[in-house]
């Protein structure tokens, strides 16, 4: 699949959260990406940490805004609100990013997280600024 531009790189943090962009819908604001969450993501109970699973819902929320902006143009997370609905395991997860609403300065998004078999494991809800790109 061919990505906008300013969607080919894989910065450092997804790099090490193994984000693969699967799908991007530019007109829709809509992503899927897989994410691969190590053993050592784990928490005490073998499960994957929240803080893992925010990043990788951050990553879902920001990359469906920016796949709606310009090259000269990003977009950088002002607040995330995440809820945790079921603990999340080890191995292959997916995440679906929508933008739900954008004007010039600022967009909302929704991301959810789940396993391969569909179960929902967490979801969110994404403020951001978007900004000049440097």
């Amino acid at each position: 699949m061919a990505l906008p531009y300013h969607l080919e790189s894989t910065p450092p943090a997804p790099t090490l959260l193994g984000r693969e962009i699967i799908a991007v819908d530019a007109a829709k604001g809509e992503v899927r990406m897989s994410f691969l969450a190590k053993p050592e993501f784990a928490n005490r109970h073998g499960s994957v940490q929240g803080g893992f699973i925010s990043a990788m819902l951050d990553s879902a929320t920001s990359v469906a805004v920016l796949a709606t902006l310009p090259e000269n143009l990003t977009s950088v997370t002002m607040r995330l609100e995440t809820d945790f609905l079921k603990p999340a395991p080890i191995g292959p997860l997916f995440a679906t990013g929508r933008t739900i609403e954008r004007t010039e300065r600022e967009a909302v998004s929704e991301g959810t997280l789940e396993g391969p078999d569909g179960t929902l494991y967490a979801r969110a809800t994404a403020r951001l600024r978007i900004r000049p790109r440097a």
